[in-house]
């Protein structure tokens, strides 16, 4: 199926979760936010929501520095 993920189409399995994206992208869940379309998902959510055809998908990663 496919999703918008940072403004560019990318095709993922049916089902996947958010956690099943940010392994797949290599992203600690830990470290990053997560949008979908328009509403920010919290990561105790990312294990359980279940992305759709058609979602857009925002990530930002978190980086520290000072």
């Amino acid at each position: 199926m496919q999703i918008t993920l940072n403004g560019e189409i990318r095709e993922i399995a049916g089902g996947a979760t958010i956690s099943a994206l940010l392994l797949s992208l290599n992203l600690p869940s830990t470290r990053v936010a997560v949008e979908v379309n328009g509403d920010l998902v919290r990561r105790l959510q990312h294990e359980t929501h279940v992305l759709l055809t058609a979602d857009v998908v925002e990530i930002v990663t978190l980086v520290g520095g000072g």
